[in-house]
C-alpha cells in the first residue's frame, strides 16, 4: 500500500492523541523518557495545529500511522544557536516539530523528510539528545548537526538542518 501525506482534520485528533501517546511510550522504552514529558503534545497544541494548518497526518488504508508539525517561517527557538551556526542565515525555512511515527522501520520519516524538502530546500528540526532513534534517522537524512537550541522552558535540544542540494536527491 502507498503511504499519503495530508493536513490533518478536526476529525483526525482522537486518533493523533493515539500516536502520541505511543509516540510518548516508545519514547521511554528506547531511553527517551523525558522529551515529551506531562503528556506534552496536549490536545490544545494539536488543535491549535490543526486550525491553522500546520499538522500532518501519514496515512496508509485510511490508518493514521504517523502525524507531524511542519511550517515555513521563522522558528522563534531557533533565533539564537549555541555551540555551533546553523547551515545559512536565511530566516525562510521549514521546520518540523512533533514527529510520531506509529510503526518504525519502514521509512516513514524518510518519506515526511522528503515530502518538507519538497516544499522548502532549507529545514530545521530539533531533538532530545536521548532521542537517539530521530537522530539516527535525521543524520541517515542528510541532516547536520548544527548546535544547541534551548526551548521557552529552558530544555536544551541538538539543532539540526538540511539545505536541499540539487545535486542530491534525498
Amino acid at each position: 500500500m502507498t503511504m499519503n501525506i495530508r493536513l490533518a482534520e478536526y476529525s483526525d485528533i482522537d486518533e493523533i492523541m493515539e500516536l502520541y501517546s505511543e509516540a510518548r511510550k516508545f519514547m521511554k522504552a528506547a531511553g527517551n523518557p523525558d522529551q515529551w514529558k506531562d503528556n506534552y503534545p496536549s490536545r490544545e497544541l494539536i488543535e491549535s495545529d490543526v486550525k491553522v494548518g500546520s499538522l500532518y497526518v501519514c496515512t496508509e488504508n485510511k490508518e493514521i500511522i504517523a502525524s507531524f508539525f511542519f511550517v515555513i517561517g521563522l522558528d522563534p527557538t531557533y533565533i539564537k544557536i549555541y555551540r555551533g551556526k546553523w547551515l545559512d542565515d536565511n530566516d525562510q525555512y521549514g521546520v518540523i516539530h512533533r514527529v510520531a511515527v506509529k510503526i518504525h522501520g519502514k521509512g516513514i520519516a524518510d518519506k515526511i523528510y522528503r515530502f518538507c524538502s519538497g516544499l522548502t530546500a532549507s529545514i530545521r528540526i530539533d531533538t532530545h539528545k536521548d532521542n537517539k532513534p530521530m537522530q539516527r534517522s535525521l543524520e541517515k537524512n542528510g541532516f547536520e548537526k548544527c548546535g544547541i537550541i534551548y526551548l521557552k522552558n529552558g530544555e536544551e535540544r541538538i539543532a539540526y538542518q538540511r539545505i536541499k542540494n540539487d545535486a542530491k536527491i534525498y
